[in-house]
């Protein structure tokens, strides 16, 4: 099976064939994703709250999402790994965005990078388009925006707010985009989004008219502990099974049944008697 490709997917928009998209932050989980057959990765930056316990994506670093994504490429054969540019990597000139877009596809193994905002981040967005960097756009609820926006909210329910979402959708369609994600967008404004731009629509709290879907991975498997939004389903519930093997490794350690003899190693006994 073929590594899935920007021509993969704006295909499977051009045949009505919906799109999968879910995040992962290290090799292992990535691995298994990508045995599943997922049809993207990305390497969100929401590894902020997930992985390094912070309290919004704000502090993640270049560096960070470097190491992260590297891991993660490294756990896939098939899945297209889409890697996230971090608060302020795309955000003060065009040199800057490519320098730290070109990072996550040389270094990381990236085949692409998606990037937060619409019109007031076309021209750095442009720019790394032109350095032959595929993009995938993110509107809506951008989380780097929390401070902006005075928290996790959504976006695009009054008809100020609906028409920028239209324009950044058109905007980012034209400039070359090859898909847009869109977060915590009403589902008949993401509908119509969806029907107007050529390029596919990945949604997360945006409906089911969006040409794809992603979610979370940890989200999705019940392993988060924080705030679960809204949009997510639990298609797993693995936090108390998690828990409760590990309570269970504690309790055999102390009693002793773990380790039991098939997970010994043995040697010959003429050796043994010779040590002696």
């Amino acid at each position: 099976m073929a590594r899935v490709t920007t021509a993969t997917i704006k295909e499977k928009k051009a045949k009505k064939i919906k799109i999968t998209m879910l995040t992962s932050y290290d090799y292992s989980m990535a691995s298994i994703v990508d045995q599943a057959g997922i049809d993207m990765i990305l390497v969100g930056d929401s590894l902020g709250n997930v992985v390094l316990g912070y309290e919004n994506t704000l502090a993640v670093t270049m560096d960070d999402m470097v190491h992260h994504t590297k891991a993660v490429v490294r756990g896939t054969k098939n899945a297209m790994v889409i890697a996230d540019m971090p608060f302020l990597s795309c955000h003060t000139s065009p040199y800057e965005a490519i320098k730290n877009a070109g990072r996550l596809i040389q270094e990381g193994g990236a085949q692409a990078v998606k990037i937060e905002g619409g019109v007031e981040r076309l021209d750095n967005i442009k720019a790394v388009l032109d350095a032959q960097i595929p993009v995938m756009g993110h509107i809506g609820l951008t989380p780097q925006s929390v401070n902006q926006f005075g928290g996790y909210k959504v976006q695009g329910k009054d008809l100020e707010t609906a028409r920028k979402l239209i324009k950044d959708a058109q905007e980012l369609d034209k400039a070359g985009v090859f898909a847009i994600t869109m977060e915590c967008v009403p589902a008949i404004l993401a509908q119509r989004i969806t029907e107007e731009v050529s390029v596919p629509t990945i949604g997360i709290g945006a409906g089911p008219h969006c040409d794809g879907q992603v979610l979370v991975v940890n989200d999705m498997l019940g392993m988060f502990s924080g705030h679960v939004a809204k949009f997510v389903k639990k298609y797993a519930d693995l936090q108390p099974i998690i828990i409760e093997a590990l309570r269970t490794y504690k309790q055999e350690v102390q009693d002793g049944s773990f380790p039991g003899p098939e997970h010994c190693y043995t040697m010959a006994d003429d050796v043994l008697d010779k040590l002696y």
